[in-house]
């Protein structure tokens, strides 16, 4: 299997290409905010991704964001903008807590190979590892690998491959990166092994 990384300086996800037939098992809704989801004063993207648009660099505030309420150019958002929803914005079995200004990481499905990547504030970059997320993180990396997805956490370019039972650091990722996830035996027993290839 193989994953390209958005990681540091991190571009906004595309929007997944519709395919009805497409399964995401978890409630997923591509393209909208679920029933009764918004951003509300969200705007915890607006600081971790690359907006090459309107030239902002990662982990900067958006100077068209006011943090806490919201864009300033709101009926003239970026394509990238308006085309982005988080996980949290559209599984709406996800707790409050998750939302990224409290979660302090903002979770995305990547489009072409539907991983999950989350993105973590760099002011707080042990927040994924933090109760309640790190155990919810490792249960999803569990239904993910049975459907033959990951979950990857990013701090700034630092990659990490959460398993069910380990937290594998892939180390600093650009966008032409790729891994490979194969099975292996450890002293636990079963287990995963992640290559840079």
């Amino acid at each position: 299997m193989k994953a390209v990384h958005a990681g540091a300086g991190a571009r906004l996800p595309a929007p997944p290409e519709r395919d009805s037939s497409a399964s995401m098992s978890m409630s997923f809704v591509p393209y909208a905010a679920a029933p009764g989801r918004e951003c509300g004063g969200c705007t915890m993207c607006c600081k971790l991704y690359t907006l090459p648009e309107i030239e902002k660099p990662a982990g900067v505030w958006c100077k068209y964001c006011t943090p806490g309420s919201g864009c300033t150019i709101h009926d003239s958002l970026p394509g990238q903008c308006r085309d982005f929803f988080c996980l949290w914005m559209t599984d709406r079995t996800m707790p409050d807590e998750w939302r990224p200004d409290r979660a302090r990481f903002v979770l995305s499905v990547y489009p072409t190979t539907g991983f999950i990547y989350g993105q973590v504030d760099l002011g707080l970059p042990g927040a994924w590892r933090r109760p309640p997320y790190h155990e919810r993180l490792r249960a999803m990396a569990k239904m993910l690998l049975d459907q033959r997805r990951h979950l990857l956490m990013f701090v700034g370019d630092q990659a990490t491959l959460v398993l069910p039972d380990e937290d594998v650091p892939l180390g600093k990722m650009t966008p032409q990166d790729n891994f490979r996830i194969e099975p292996a035996f450890g002293p636990k027993g079963p287990t995963w092994r992640a290559t840079r290839v």
